[in-house]
């Protein structure tokens, strides 16, 4: 009764397109789930975000759910997580994946989903990594353990989406750090990100998690930048 009164004085609103969400909706109103562009990765292996890492990384699986572009439904949904505190954005989003995934033989074979970590600084700016909701939902769905202590960002940088692609790599080259020990060793992990770019950010968190013995890799991001 005391939700139902609350739900009446400050309606929840769809993360994408702001209108009231029914009752049965969560977040992402039906309307906006059905216009945004998915992308066909989880069945086809050798996609375009897959195609992003040729002869830079060797990578067993990459997939993105959503197709990005600027002032659409996806940017909004993920701006909502990402600098509005927008958590529920992230489960939904990860339990979204996660149904993707649990069908497909290969998540059977990650030992642990790590998330593109933030620099502490950053971190206490906005109070949380973006990742951590969409990573614990992915987790539970696919039965995969999240684990943010593996990787950690040593450098601090501001957003580097207006940057070209030689200056994000030569800033990215030393800016992750794998911390391990033998338990790790001749694992498989899943790097999660929100939007998929250049993939020079991945490229740089994967080449941290190579230097643990036998590390192998693959992917997965809300979006790519099509």
């Amino acid at each position: 009764m005391l939700q139902h009164l609350i739900n009446l004085v400050f309606p929840k609103v769809c993360a994408a397109c702001k209108g009231i969400l029914l009752e049965a909706e969560l977040c992402i109103c039906v309307s906006c789930r059905h216009e945004m562009p998915i992308t066909n990765h989880f069945i086809d292996f050798q996609n375009d975000a897959f195609k992003v890492f040729y002869g830079r990384l060797d990578v067993a699986f990459v997939a993105a759910l959503f197709y990005f572009q600027k002032q659409s439904l996806v940017q909004e949904t993920i701006y909502s997580l990402k600098y509005r505190g927008n958590q529920e954005v992230g489960k939904t989003l990860g339990l979204w994946v996660g149904g993707e995934l649990k069908i497909l033989e290969i998540s059977k074979t990650f030992d642990y989903i790590i998330p593109v970590p933030l620099h502490q600084r950053k971190f206490r700016k906005r109070g949380y990594n973006q990742l951590t909701t969409f990573g614990m939902a992915l987790s539970e769905t696919i039965s995969v353990r999240f684990d943010d202590s593996i990787l950690k960002r040593n450098l601090y940088s501001k957003s580097q989406t207006k940057k070209s692609l030689n200056s994000r790599n030569a800033l990215q080259s030393s800016v992750f750090e794998a911390v391990f020990n033998e338990s790790h060793h001749n694992k498989h992990f899943l790097i999660i990100d929100d939007v998929l770019t250049t993939g020079s950010t991945i490229e740089a968190c994967a080449r941290a998690l190579q230097k643990i013995p036998g590390a192998k890799i693959s992917v997965v991001c809300m979006a790519y930048t099509h």
